[in-house]
Parts: C-alpha cells; sequence; structure tokens
C-alpha cells in the first residue's frame, strides 16, 4: 500500500509518548505477577484462592471500564479521560501500597483497573496518525506492551527484595504520576474526532457480538490471559521450592523471555509475510499445550526454566498473532469496536484466571491445574481448527470532509472507491464524513484513493 508521505516529526513525537505511556501503566500492572503469590502470602487473611484474586481483581474493572471510557473520551476529549484514569490508577496503587490486610490489596488493585485508559489511548493514536502510518504506531504500542511485559517479570522480584510489595505499589503510583506528565506535556492535542478503527462504537459493539468470525479469537484471548495469570499463582511457589529464593526469579525469567523472544520472531514473520495465520496460530496452541504438561510434571529449576520458556514461546507468537487477525475479519469500520469487545474479553480472562487458579492449584494440586489449563487450550484449538482462515485485509479510512456531503456526492465516493483494485468491502459513515476500507495492502494504491477522492470533489 503506498504511502502519501513520510511519518511527521509530531506523529514520531505522539506514537513515541504513547507508547511510554503505555509501557509505564503495563509495568506497574505486571511487576506484582511474579511476586504476589510469596510476598502477599505474609497479609491477614491470605489464601491461595485470594492470593489470586488479588492477582487479577484488575481485570473486572478493566474489563468492565475499558468501553464506556472510550466512549466517554469521544464526547469529552482523549487527555483529560487518559489523565483522569491515571489518576484513578495512582491512587489503587497507593492504596495497595498502604494495605496490611488481602482484601486492601484486592481493593487497591480493583481501583487499578478503574483506570481504564487503553481505549482511550488507542482511539488518541488514531487522532495523531494518518492513514498511512497507523498500524505502524499500533505496532510500537504493541512492542511497547511485550517490553512491559518482559521488565516486569524481571523488576518485580528485584523490587520485592528491596521494598516488598509494598515498593512495588509506591512504583506502580510514581509511574503512574509520571504518565500524566508525559501526557499533558509531551503528546500532542489533537482536533476531537471520532474515529471508528480507533474507537468503540456502543451500536457496533453490540452489532459485532454476533459476529461468528470474531468468537474464536476472542474466546481464544480469554482463555490465553486466564492461564497466564492462573500459572503465576502457582509457578513462584514452586521455585522456590525447587531452591529458587524469589529475588532470584529475575534470573531466571530474564533468559527465558529473551530466547522466547528470538523464538517468536520467524513465526510471526510467517504467519504475516506468507499469510499462514491459522498455520502458525495453531502451532502455537500446540506447542502451549506441551508446555503446560512439561509443568504439570516440572521438578527442579532446569525443568521449569525448559517449561516456562516453551510457554512463552507461545504466548508471544499468540499476544503477536491474535489482535492482526482479528484486524483482518473485523468488517470495514468496526476495527475499534471488535477490538474493544476482544480486549474486554483478555481483561475478564484476567479476573478469571486469578479468581480460579488458586481454587483449582489447592484442590486438584500443581498438575491437575496444569493439566485442566492444557484441556481449555486443547478445546480453543479444536476452535480455531475448524475456523475459516483469515483473509489478509487491512483497514484504511479515507476522509471525505470538505468534498462535498450530500447523500449523492457521498455515494458517488462510495461506488468509486469499493471498485478500486485491492478493495473488498467499504462503507459510508455519513456523520464522520468518511469511508472505511478493507483492502488488500499488497496491491491497494492509497494514493489512488486519495486522487479519486479529489477529482470527484472538483
Amino acid at each position: 500500500m503506498s504511502s502519501v508521505s513520510n511519518i511527521s516529526g509530531t506523529e514520531k513525537r505522539a506514537i513515541a509518548s504513547l507508547a511510554s505511556l503505555y509501557a509505564l501503566r503495563m509495568l506497574g500492572l505486571f511487576m506484582v505477577l511474579p511476586v504476589m503469590a510469596i510476598a502477599g502470602a505474609d497479609f491477614e487473611g491470605a489464601t491461595p484462592e485470594l492470593l489470586g484474586l488479588a492477582i487479577g481483581a484488575y481485570g473486572l474493572s478493566q474489563a468492565l471500564l475499558q468501553i464506556p471510557a472510550g466512549a466517554l473520551s469521544d464526547y469529552f476529549g482523549r487527555k483529560p479521560i487518559i489523565v483522569i484514569g491515571l489518576l484513578i490508577f495512582a491512587l489503587g496503587s497507593f492504596v495497595a501500597a498502604n494495605a496490611d490486610t488481602i482484601y486492601g490489596i484486592i481493593f487497591g488493585r480493583f481501583l487499578q483497573g478503574c483506570g481504564a485508559i487503553a481505549s482511550a489511548v488507542m482511539a488518541l493514536v488514531s487522532d495523531l496518525t494518518r492513514e498511512e502510518h497507523r498500524m505502524k504506531a499500533m505496532a510500537s504500542i504493541g512492542a511497547s506492551i511485550g517490553l512491559s511485559f518482559s521488565v516486569a517479570l524481571v523488576l518485580g522480584p528485584v523490587l520485592v527484595h528491596l521494598g516488598g510489595l509494598q515498593l512495588i505499589f509506591i512504583v506502580t503510583g510514581i509511574l503512574s504520576l509520571a504518565g500524566i506528565a508525559l501526557m499533558l506535556y509531551l503528546v500532542p492535542t489533537p482536533a476531537r474526532k471520532r474515529h471508528r478503527d480507533g474507537s468503540a462504537i456502543v451500536s457496533e459493539v453490540i452489532k459485532q457480538l454476533g459476529n461468528g468470525q470474531l468468537w474464536p479469537l476472542n474466546i481464544g484471548i480469554f482463555i490465553l490471559h486466564a492461564l497466564m495469570v492462573a500459572m503465576f499463582v502457582s509457578i513462584p511457589p514452586q521455585l522456590v521450592a525447587a531452591g529458587l529464593t524469589l529475588d532470584q526469579h529475575a534470573w531466571l525469567y530474564l533468559p527465558v523471555l529473551l530466547i522466547a523472544f528470538v523464538l517468536m520472531v520467524p513465526f510471526v514473520i510467517i504467519a504475516e509475510k506468507k499469510k499462514q495465520m491459522k498455520g502458525i496460530v495453531i502451532t502455537a496452541l500446540g506447542i502451549m499445550i506441551l508446555a503446560l504438561i512439561l509443568m504439570s510434571q516440572a521438578a527442579g529449576i532446569w525443568a521449569w526454566a525448559m517449561a516456562l520458556g516453551v510457554f512463552f514461546w507461545a504466548f508471544n507468537i499468540m499476544e503477536a498473532t491474535l489482535p492482526s487477525w482479528l484486524s483482518k475479519v473485523a468488517p470495514a469500520g468496526a476495527k475499534g469496536s471488535a477490538m474493544g469487545i476482544y480486549s474486554t474479553l483478555q481483561f475478564l480472562g484476567a479476573f478469571a484466571g486469578g479468581l480460579i487458579g488458586g481454587w483449582l492449584n489447592n484442590h486438584f494440586g500443581i498438575e491437575g491445574l496444569f493439566l485442566i489449563l492444557a484441556s481449555a487450550v486443547f478445546a480453543w484449538a479444536l476452535l480455531v481448527i475448524v475456523t475459516p482462515k483469515p483473509a489478509h485485509l487491512n483497514s484504511v479510512r479515507v476522509d471525505i470532509l470538505n468534498q462535498g456531503n450530500d447523500e449523492d456526492q457521498s455515494s458517488l465516493y462510495l461506488d468509486a472507491l469499493i471498485n478500486l483494485r485491492g478493495v473488498a468491502d467499504a462503507i459510508l459513515i455519513a456523520e464522520e464524513q468518511a469511508i472505511y476500507l478493507k483492502v488488500d495492502a499488497s496491491i491497494f494504491d492509497y494514493q489512488q484513493a486519495m486522487a479519486t477522492v479529489d477529482s470527484l470533489g472538483e
């Protein structure tokens, strides 16, 4: 797909600052994952079930508020909603830092999730970047999430060793306040507009709930994040039992994550460049089942290191390919709403994993826990096998603002664009004075589309 211009300095600043903002926030959420099951056990009232809930509580509030916060940002502006969300997140962090019971930590984690800014940040990315550069921007955000997750698994044990869970939550609150400064002073302020590829529209969300092509992905991300959180209820105590003190866990996670990242890259390239998305996802599911079976039988540091390496290899592949698959199959003009549903299920999965992880471990033991999780992934794999391969299509928005806004003229734009080479689907959104397209990027010419719009407006 041809670009009409080079990426501007303002766009570079917007992408870098928003990726950093997202990374700071996710770092705060993830740092408790590798340490809560051990460091939280000293708090009054702690049980395996409640420790799991403390890990995953943020997912419930995040899931409930994800789409509403994005909708509010359409009406009140992105930056005010993001700043309010970061303030709530900081408040939750400081509440947890001052807790002396497990219930206080659970409440603080729930408050952290109430600062649901993900959808507003994604919408702001769409506001601040031009169509031809938006995929780069989204990829940068995705990379920042992956980086923050890896750093959190390494940094969490280090901070707990230095100052306990309290230090983690204090650092998390400070990072959130730093995010506010970053938002106010570095992120450009866009003109207020609605962009359906960047934010969820309530009416479209309701419509996409009935889209069967999306549910294998929605169910999958729910299972993926449920098992990821459930794992961290059980694995840290197993590592301690194997002779690795909590402050040493970082030295296991670091090489495991680096190797898993390197192994992931060629699979993602094959999925995208060779258009083998479905085959790669099925392969990753097989690898993940193997990892969970290995975990059910693991005994000793090296066995856990191997099992974790295999798991994160598959996990990284899934995290990179599932959103891409969703963006390919979401109808024209519906990507933001489809992603809103997907993100909601992702956070609900984290909550469910925390809720049931401790309970499963308590009632079925470590072997039973991981075999049950492997069975869930196997059921998901069967669903993916019968799901049609995705067409490799990208979403594109073409503004027709100031090119004539009467119904007949808008229909002319729609007819002209849908007949361009590489266009598979198109929808006119009159209130936005925009046309959303699904295109084959290898043959679609963005410059030709803009020239077509310009010629019709003369």
